[in-house]
Parts: structure tokens; sequence; C-alpha cells
């Protein structure tokens, strides 16, 4: 692959020698969602994931789950250890994480926020997220991503 079609999600994942690959569509427009991906790559629903970001006060916290299914708050602050996390505004995403939406990895945040990946993907051999822009996927093993980013499974789904 050509450096410059590269996003720094990859370039992380190179220098943690982390195999992934890479997988990379045209969006239909500026914003795009995990069915469009799913659709566009030809993928397994049940393998594509998103990546969500929650706050409690100042405090914020990453959730990497299945793109068909919905974030469980009270779980989700269970994870974490904390009483209540709500999410960002999706006005908030590029100024917290460096990312848009539609574009947002669990790695290369501007931050290391702690991070929880839904149980559903533990077992998994490998599954999707975000390369780090639209336009770009990554299949890797979920415990390699877990690895990299210092990441817990947790059941935080409905």
């Amino acid at each position: 692959m050509a450096q410059n079609n590269k996003t720094n999600v990859m370039r992380i994942l190179d220098s943690a020698k982390i195999s992934y690959t890479p997988l990379f569509y045209t969006p239909d427009k500026e914003f795009t969602d995990g069915l469009e991906i799913v659709n566009k790559l030809s993928l397994d629903a049940s393998l594509v994931y998103k990546t969500l970001i929650t706050r409690n006060g100042h405090d914020f916290f990453v959730f990497v789950i299945p793109v068909m299914k919905e974030l469980d708050l009270k779980k989700a602050a269970k994870a974490v250890n904390q009483k209540a996390v709500e999410l960002i505004h999706v006005n908030e995403l590029l100024k917290i994480s460096g990312y848009v939406r539609g574009g947002c990895s669990p790695i290369g945040m501007k931050k290391a926020f702690p991070t929880v990946i839904d149980l559903s993907a533990k077992e998994l051999p490998e599954f999707h997220v975000s390369a780090g822009k639209i336009g770009a996927q990554i299949k890797l093993s979920p415990l390699d991503l877990s690895s990299v980013i210092n990441a817990t499974f947790e059941d935080i789904t409905r």
C-alpha cells in the first residue's frame, strides 16, 4: 500500500507490529454510518464496530460496539466505574478525539481515554473498526486492538 494512503491509525499499528488489513471505500456523502460501511464493503454487519465517546463531567470514556447495536449507558457507566455517563455531542467529537463523525477510531485519539470494547468481540478472530478517516476501515483482531489501546472487554450493549 502506498505510504500516502496510510492513516495515522495504520502507522500506529505498524509501529506496534500489529497485523491488520486496510479496507477503503468511496463514501456517498460527508457523513458515513455503519450501515453504509457494511454495504459499501460487503461486510458482515456483526463484524463491524463503531467508536462512541461518553463523558462524566470532565472525564471521557471510549466504547467500541457493534454498528447495529446501541450503547447501554448504565452498563457503560458501570464498566468504567462511574455512576453515569452520557454521549458527547457530535460537535465536540473533533475537539475531543481529533476525529470527525463517521471516521472516529479508538486508536490514535488526541488523548488516551479509558476504553471498553463490547464483550461480543472478545472471541472474534477479527473485526472491523474505523481507520481514522471517512472511507477507511481496518480489519484486525479484537485482542490486538485491546492490547494497543489498553482496552477492556465488558457487556455494554443492549
